[in-house]
Formats: C-alpha cells, sequence, structure tokens
C-alpha cells in the first residue's frame, strides 16, 4: 500500500487520484499508526524548503519517516520540495533537511538563461535518464514532463543521479540513493508520462 503524506502540501489529492485511477492501494494520511501500515511513502512539496520541514515537524512526522525510510528502509519519493527535503540542507532557507541524500539544494543561475522570466524553470521538459532505470520503464523521453521550480538538488555523489534535464545548466531532476528517490518535475501534471512514474514506484 502506497502512503501518501498529508502535511499540508497542496497536490496531495492530484497524487491520490492517480492512484485511484491506476486501482492502486493507497492512503492519504497524517496519521503516524495509519501511515505505518504502508509499503512504500510519497513525500508531496509545494512551496519552500524551510516551512516544509517546519509543517512536517509540526505533524510529528520528522522521527517517524527517518524510522520508517532508515531503519525499515520502507521505499520513498519525494517530489519537488519533498525531494529537496531529502538534501543535506538548501540556499533557499537555513533549516537542515533530512540528510537522507548526500546533497545540497542551490538556486539554478538566471545569468545562464537567455529567455525572460528566468525563474522558475515553468513548464515542460525532458528528463533524461542517465542509466537503464525502472522508474522510466515505459516514459516517453521526447514528451517530458512538467516542471515548476527555481532550485534543484546538487548530488555529491553522481552514483545518485538518474536523470538530468537542461535548464541553462544540465541539473539532476530524478535520484536514487538505495531506496530513497527523488523527482524534481511534477508526475501529478505530467499526464501519461507522470502515471507511469506513479505506477512504476508502486511496481519497484
Amino acid at each position: 500500500m502506497i502512503g501518501i503524506i498529508d502535511y499540508g502540501s497542496g497536490n496531495v489529492h492530484a497524487i491520490a487520484n492517480i492512484y485511484k485511477q491506476l486501482n492502486i492501494e493507497y492512503i492519504v494520511s497524517n496519521n503516524l499508526e495509519e501511515l505505518d501500515s504502508a509499503d512504500k511513502f510519497i513525500l508531496p512539496g509545494v512551496g519552500d524548503f524551510d516551512d516544509t520541514m517546519e509543517q512536517l515537524r509540526n505533524k510529528n512526522l520528522i522521527d517517524f519517516l527517518n524510522n520508517q525510510v532508515l531503519v525499515l528502509k520502507k521505499p520513498i519519493v519525494g517530489v519537488c520540495v519533498g525531494m529537496q527535503i531529502m538534501a543535506k540542507s538548501s540556499e533557499e532557507g537555513q533549516t537542515p533537511g533530512f540528510g537522507w541524500i548526500d546533497a545540497t539544494v542551490k538556486q539554478l543561475d538566471s545569468s545562464k538563461l537567455a529567455i525572460k522570466p528566468y525563474l522558475p524553470h515553468l513548464g515542460w521538459n525532458q528528463s533524461i535518464p542517465v542509466i537503464e532505470h525502472p522508474l522510466f520503464m515505459g516514459i516517453n523521453e521526447e514528451r517530458g514532463f512538467y516542471f515548476l521550480h527555481s532550485y534543484y538538488m546538487d548530488c555529491n555523489s553522481s552514483s545518485d543521479i538518474i536523470s538530468h534535464t537542461f535548464y541553462g545548466e544540465s541539473f539532476c531532476s530524478v535520484v536514487q540513493h538505495e531506496n530513497v528517490y527523488g523527482i524534481q518535475f511534477h508526475p501529478e501534471k505530467s499526464h501519461e508520462n507522470g502515471l507511469l512514474i506513479f505506477k512504476n514506484f508502486a511496481n519497484l
């Protein structure tokens, strides 16, 4: 069962609708006992780094998720800011992230962009795998995914990078370290490709 973590992020129900469409069992909750029954987790994210960590702390989810991910080794995928808070820290704020991935979050370099508005990176773009990975099974790479962000995860280990995207510069858009996955784009806004990403995650 997929546990969609409901801590106040705006895209929770859009993700739930995809799993309902796929007929895959899921729960949307911030109740620790309910979430404990999940086999995998989705950590959504809309907003900024510090606020997201604060909302999770207010729901008593920090220690719970650390135990589920680091001790019980349940798979988890973070989406957009949900991915970024998996890093150690961010240029966007002062609050430490989970540190599940050896990375820092940096702002995209607008000086490398030729077309205004420079930031955020908004709209459809490709996410090109650097390795063959089950998350990308059946994906139409040319069609791509929907992005909305100004920050990206800068990984210290290239082995954690699954795919790259180019927007003025190349940045990693999907990462994995052991049972921890991060996706910078919004699968819930990416039509068939996004549906496949969530389906592939459920089947890992």
